[in-house]
């Protein structure tokens, strides 16, 4: 049966995992630092990034999320130093941790070129259509790469006037809110022990968005609906809520669902990744 200290070794140290009615003994790096993570153990975000130094460091954004965590708007000017960036969790032995890179680096996708996010419109339904009417890869911190994305999709979705002033711009075809939760959490929560970006498809029926990674240890989709969530990623969330529009309490699905009661959750174990769908609107 199952047992709590995960992951299993025998008197050798070798660590073994289940495989059906069966198991085998695991030997590849990569699949034991998800493992490790999975278990708690481990924070992808915590991880140092070889080859970096403070030299990668845009000190304005880190200007910005000290401000943001003392509410203040003074202009008094903020000395940083590498105490500093240490107690912060920016770097680590005088080098950048993976949430420092990817919140405060300068270019994070120079060491981490797969963190981003893959952006495709596409013409009709099928993912192995050759044509498409945009295609974007968006680069830069999460927050960055979140406003980036969400202008692909106020560009590339429908907008609807449902009422407003003939000269108004109109309100998006889906739900805002449920974009902006659903991305918020695909950048914040995704597993990065997956070198392999976040996916965002728009097909002419619905929009894909898939993050690598299932759902952490024993979390289900109807957990997930009832706001329960575990933190993957304790830097990136930190962050997150200091710097983004996210608010870290696990109830940023709860809000997509009351703002777009439609959208489909689906938890891809197997494939070892998330994808929500938000079916677009029938066209008159």
């Amino acid at each position: 049966s199952e047992g709590i200290a995960k992951p299993y070794k025998d008197k050798n140290g070798a660590i073994w995992i289940k495989q059906g009615a069966d198991k085998r003994r695991l030997t590849d790096n990569n699949e034991q630092v998800r493992l490790f993570q999975q278990s708690g153990i481990l924070y992808m975000d915590e991880m140092i990034i070889p080859n970096t130094s403070i030299d990668d460091i845009k000190f304005s954004k880190v200007v910005q999320y000290i401000r943001a965590i003392h509410k203040s708007d003074v202009d008094d000017e903020i000395e940083i130093s590498e105490t500093l960036l240490t107690n912060l969790n920016v770097i680590k032995d005088h080098r950048l941790t993976l949430g420092g890179l990817l919140f405060f680096g300068k270019n994070p996708q120079k060491y981490r070129p797969a963190f981003c996010v893959k952006a495709i419109s596409f013409f009709g339904n099928s993912i192995g259509g050759t044509d498409y009417r945009s295609s974007q890869d968006i680069e830069g911190t999460i927050p960055e790469i979140f406003e980036e994305t969400m202008r692909f999709f106020r560009t590339n979705l429908l907008h609807v006037q449902a009422g407003q002033n003939f000269n108004s711009l109109g309100i998006l075809e889906v739900s805002q809110t449920a974009l902006e939760e659903i991305l918020q959490n695909a950048l914040v929560h995704r597993d990065y022990s997956k070198n392999s970006p976040v996916r965002v498809m728009i097909f002419d029926d619905r929009i894909e968005i898939v993050s690598p990674g299932s759902l952490p240890n024993s979390l289900t989709i109807e957990n997930v609906k009832m706001g329960n969530a575990v933190v993957r990623n304790n830097l990136i969330v930190s962050y997150g809520s200091k710097l983004m529009n996210y608010r870290g309490f696990g109830s940023g699905i709860t809000r997509a669902l009351a703002s777009q009661p439609n959208l489909e959750l689906i938890n891809d174990a197997e494939g070892e990744q998330f994808r929500v769908i938000i079916p677009r609107p029938e066209k008159k």
